[in-house]
């Protein structure tokens, strides 16, 4: 029984970390125009930051970027989100500050590869 209990939590604290699921095409389908510098704005004002970091690398949350998912299903994370992150309905976020977010996701660049940092090449 204790390793069961074990078990699942292990599962879940895994399940945490795990990025959002790709249920688009890509990142550009049917994304808005929005302004990235608004949306980083947002990011940090909004507490975007604290649970999926200021890079949007996950921590408590999943990974956001870079490689967002695509924006419908970002949108519709936001406003029915599947796990633990509270709903931005319309009311709280608007389209117009949800397509700037998206747009400040997709300006971050990938992090770079272990083999171009020079301390961990000892």
């Amino acid at each position: 029984m204790r390793s069961l209990i074990l078990i699942v939590t292990f599962a879940s604290m895994l399940h945490s970390q795990t990025a959002a699921p790709n249920t688009g095409t890509g990142p550009a389908q049917a994304a808005p125009a929005g302004n990235a510098e608004n949306g980083k704005k947002l990011f940090m004002e909004r507490g975007c930051f604290q649970c999926h970091n200021t890079l949007a690398q996950g921590g408590d949350g999943p990974r956001l970027a870079p490689r967002p998912i695509s924006f419908p299903a970002f949108m519709k994370e936001l406003r029915q989100p599947r796990d633990q992150m509270p709903p931005y309905t319309i009311k709280v976020m608007s389209d117009k500050e949800i397509a700037d977010i998206y747009a400040y996701l997709l300006t971050i660049p990938a992090p770079p590869g272990v083999n171009t940092i020079p301390i961990l090449k000892r």
